[in-house]
């Protein structure tokens, strides 16, 4: 009997310790666009060093995916949103999805790309939309580079520029903005009438506008496109074959650049909120800052952060970009869409 007993005893033992078994690791998920990219090396060594898993969720541009995130506001879909834009910042905050967190890493973040006082939104990275061109075109065709962004209605330039729309594109929305910073709410639709009239091409996305009708990087025939100054880069890194120097570089003069700025913020109602603040104070840290060029082609908000080679070497950081306040882009973004597609469009 009393053999028994032993043996339910150790029995029940092996069942209580194999039930406790190694503990699941938890998970924090980070919500996104889908253009958000990192390591899975850097990601990791945030994952092993709180034993957590981080999952991404990916969820369309920009806008779709805050809209998905606001209209989710009482039952959240993650613990953190990455990639809230200055130029969509303002609907963001309107939506009050955010918790404030004073990270002590924005000691290392410029003031300048702070732009939410209650810290509920903290700078990641930041870029600058420019208009990229074609060196090789314009030398070959001995045509001097516009100056100004009302040097584009020029006949000289007629035919060479692709750009984005505003209501599909984030990167068409940028210049769009920097339109209108530069012309004015009173003058930015005539600029885009002569565009238009100095036949301009539309396309709905980067993509098709870059590799569909750039002639740096397509067998497009246009020298002139609405992309980034840290697109200059790629262009070498991802050469194939190599080359020396990069093909395209970037029109910075002052007003002819917007900058977007991205960020981080822990959204209402995680049940993960200390994890939350240790994954932002990564995501702001040196390791993760550092890792960012290469992958999202951006550049850190840390500045501490050590830019790639390639990045000192081939872009152009414009001294004086076109800024619009958050609330006014806001308050004005869809009628600005709207004027903009009857213009341009119809």
């Amino acid at each position: 009997m009393k053999r028994l007993i032993y043996l339910v005893m150790i029995l029940l033992m092996v069942t209580v310790v194999s039930a406790c078994g190694p503990e699941e690791p938890d998970v924090i998920t980070l919500m996104s666009h889908d253009s958000f990219a990192i390591s899975e090396e850097t990601l990791s060594i945030f994952e092993e060093e709180n034993g957590v898993t981080v999952e991404l969720l990916p969820s369309g541009d920009t806008g779709a995916a805050l809209n998905q995130a606001i209209l989710a506001k009482d039952a959240p879909l993650a613990d953190l949103f990455f990639g809230v834009d200055n130029t969509f910042m303002g609907r963001a905050l309107v939506g009050d999805i955010f918790e404030p967190y004073a990270s002590p890493l924005l000691a290392e973040i410029p003031d300048e790309l702070e732009l939410d006082n209650e810290n509920r939104l903290l700078p990641v990275d930041y870029g600058d939309v420019c208009l990229n061109y074609d060196k090789a075109w314009f030398a070959e065709n001995n045509l001097p580079l516009p100056q100004t962004l009302a040097d584009l209605t020029n006949p000289a330039y007629e035919g060479l520029l692709v750009v984005q729309n505003p209501a599909t594109s984030s990167p068409g929305l940028a210049f769009l903005l920097a339109t209108i910073a530069e012309f004015g709410e009173d003058g930015y639709l005539g600029f885009w009438a002569d565009l238009r009239a100095n036949d301009v091409l539309v396309t709905n996305g980067w993509e098709e506008a870059y590799y569909g009708s750039f002639t740096v990087a397509s067998d497009g025939e246009r020298p002139l496109v609405v992309s980034y100054a840290s697109s200059p880069p790629a262009e070498v890194i991802f050469a194939d074959p190599p080359v020396e120097e990069a093909p395209s570089a970037s029109l910075v003069a002052s007003g002819m650049c917007y900058r977007q700025v991205e960020f981080v913020g822990i959204l209402a109602g995680t049940e993960k909120r200390e994890l939350a603040e240790k994954l932002v104070d990564f995501m702001l840290g040196q390791t993760f800052q550092e890792d960012m060029p290469l992958n999202m082609f951006v550049y850190p908000a840390n500045e501490n952060a050590e830019l790639p080679a390639e990045f000192v070497a081939w872009t152009q950081v414009p001294e004086e970009t076109a800024v619009l306040a958050p609330e006014i882009i806001d308050a004005n973004r869809e009628q600005w869409i709207e004027a903009w597609t009857e213009t341009v469009l119809r």
